[in-house]
């Protein structure tokens, strides 16, 4: 009996084991794909007006301050919650009004305080905006935030 592992051993398991994993990624690749497109994605709810909303979103740099469902800067409020944190699933008027004046209002000029900077967004623009942050409340994020509060 051989003392050592044998060089053609060493390769067979250097290939057997590439090839299980290089396959175990492509399957793990595949069901987060399928996962996205049947399950967590609301492809019926993408309006025009949602992808005007994305487009206002990309357009202005939220993500430099604001976090979605986790990605971008934490300056300022994790925005994946909220339309639930405006109470827009008990009263979507009330919502859309009290995101639109929050918007609107800024900057607040509040002294010591982190500002945001104010923008002129046309009505469109604005519920578009806010259009994309219900469709995206919509989304299986798996309870991200961790805290509502965000």
């Amino acid at each position: 009996m051989a003392d050592g592992l044998t060089k053609s051993a060493a390769r067979n398991i250097f290939y057997g084991g590439s090839l299980f994993f290089f396959l175990l990624f492509t399957a793990m690749t595949a069901h987060t794909h399928w996962y996205m497109v049947t399950t967590s994605t609301d492809s019926e709810g993408l309006t025009e007006s949602v992808e005007l909303g994305k487009h206002v979103w990309e357009e202005n740099m939220c993500i430099n301050c604001h976090s979605i469902m986790g990605e971008g800067a934490y300056f300022a409020p994790e925005l994946g919650n909220v339309w639930e944190r405006y109470g827009g699933h008990e009263n979507p008027e009330a919502a859309r009004a009290g995101i639109d004046a929050w918007i609107r209002a800024q900057p607040l000029r509040i002294e010591g305080r982190r500002q945001m900077p104010g923008y002129d967004f046309t009505d469109e623009e604005m519920t578009g905006l806010i259009d994309f942050l219900e469709w995206t409340d919509g989304i299986d994020d798996q309870d991200w935030p961790p805290h509502p509060a965000g």
